[in-house]
């Protein structure tokens, strides 16, 4: 079976479940009072992320992982700021988004997508979000302060990127 055949297989099979899910809130009416238990809009695009992933899996596509990993994990900060009303954050939590493309290329390997390569690259993307968030957090209120020592933060990690350069070779 192909990957086309799959996609398909797996789009009737999503089109079936929403159908039935839908019609038995109909004949149910109790249903419609646990769908509407605070699912907030951000919530939906963590569903569309699970979604993607899932179709990936299916479909035997393990880069889906990334597109996946991207859009669950801009649901999930949404929702945060939508319950907590910390709209400001964005100035500074922009900056998990390269973290989030990691974990998607982590997934990616474990699922057989190139992974020693996936898998590194994940890692590194996940650090240099991490350093991105700390500093942009400090800089802008945000709830990460280091004070008068985030520059160390950078020479940390300018020397972590020449060493792994350097090993690269014996890697």
């Amino acid at each position: 079976m192909n990957a086309q055949h799959r996609s398909r297989i797996f789009i009737g099979l999503i089109l079936i479940i929403l159908g039935a899910w839908f019609l038995a809130r109909q004949f149910f009416p109790d249903l419609q009072i646990w769908s509407q238990m605070n699912l907030t809009w951000p919530l939906l695009l963590v569903g569309l992320g699970i979604f993607l992933f899932i179709f990936g899996l299916l479909s035997q596509t393990p880069g889906m992982a990334v597109p996946a990993a991207i859009v669950t994990g801009i649901g999930g900060l949404l929702y945060w700021q939508n319950e907590t009303g910390n709209w400001s954050s964005w100035a500074y939590a922009w900056a998990l988004v390269p973290g989030f493309v990691g974990v998607g290329s982590i997934l990616a390997g474990l699922l057989g997508e190139n992974p020693r390569k996936s898998i590194l690259d994940g890692i590194n993307l996940i650090l240099i979000s991490l350093v991105l968030f700390t500093i942009f957090s400090t800089l802008l209120g945000g709830p990460v302060t280091l004070g008068l020592y985030w520059p160390l933060l950078l020479i940390l990690f300018g020397l972590w990127i020449l060493i792994r350069t350097l090993l690269r070779r014996y890697i």
